[in-house]
């Protein structure tokens, strides 16, 4: 199946977007985390595209998606949620399934707990929802949080050199060859346009009511009882397995598998997590 490859206008943002697929066929939503974009599912809209609508958004402020100037898009991830929803509607997306990875979880769940009659199914591949999916990798980022001083802004900086986004990718990889060297050279280009450092670290700050949201979030699990698949990569520095086995305190059917990886666990195990989430799909999402 071909992959598109094409901008959408929502909530004042010319959105970039992968899309392949049968529109005809029923939708999965991949949305991307930190700090990388839509490149991330390059491997897996194939495995999914001979039987699903796939569409893969860059979120504002990461990618090839285009944004107003910083003064006037304010950059927390219920803006970022506005924008995805917005952009759903652009779309004329009124059901889909969701992947949701690192920072499209928080926006995700944003999407289904305002939407549920939308939402087919849930696959988070590390996107958490629980405070004990947080490891101490986020101790810089809490302290943050908890006073956002120029010096403490200044800490968090490092999550953004080229040695850190590096990290992120190999950290846990058992064989590190394995993690293309591209993934991490593009983020850090794209994540060092000028500008883009002050948007990641305000997104760094108001990650903190990501979690002051959870208790929402998992209302929103245990009331729409949506399928859920979660598939981790459980050598992750951030989010811990600890995480992915909380889903199943809310939602007793979810499914939750563990893979000898790190963060960015389809880099790695990119056949043998698509083949899971097709099956899945297969499963649970009714065809129309």
């Amino acid at each position: 199946m071909p992959v598109h490859y094409r901008y959408a206008e929502a909530d004042g943002v010319k959105v970039f977007y992968r899309e392949a697929g049968d529109p005809a066929a029923p939708t999965i939503l991949l949305l991307h985390g930190f700090p990388t974009s839509s490149f991330m599912y390059r491997n897996l809209i194939p495995l999914l595209a001979d039987r699903y609508h796939v569409v893969a958004p860059d979120l504002p402020g990461f990618g090839l998606t285009e944004v107003p100037e910083h003064a006037a898009y304010a950059y927390t991830f219920d803006r970022l949620a506005t924008t995805m929803d917005a952009f759903t509607r652009a779309l004329g997306l009124e059901r889909y399934a969701m992947q949701v990875f690192d920072y499209g979880a928080p926006v995700g769940w944003r999407l289904a707990a305002a939407h549920p009659e939308r939402i087919t199914a849930i696959v988070t591949q590390n996107g958490n929802a629980y405070e004990e999916g947080l490891s101490e990798g986020w101790n810089p980022i809490q302290k943050y949080w908890q006073d956002a001083s120029d010096a403490n802004r200044e800490a968090v900086r490092e999550f953004l050199s080229l040695e850190a986004i590096k990290w992120q990718y190999t950290q846990g990889v058992p064989d590190p060859s394995l993690v293309a060297p591209e993934t991490y050279a593009l983020d850090f280009a794209q994540v060092s346009r000028p500008g883009n450092h002050d948007i990641q670290l305000d997104l760094f700050l108001d990650y903190r009511n990501n979690v002051a949201k959870y208790p929402e979030f998992q209302a929103y699990f245990r009331t729409h009882r949506p399928a859920l698949l979660a598939v981790w990569g459980q050598h992750d520095p951030f989010f811990l397995p600890q995480g992915a086995e909380a889903f199943k305190r809310d939602l007793p059917d979810a499914e939750v598998h563990f893979y000898d990886t790190g963060h960015f666990a389809l880099e790695s195990h990119g056949l043998e997590i698509g083949l899971r989430i097709r099956n899945f799909l297969d499963r649970l999402v009714a065809r129309e």
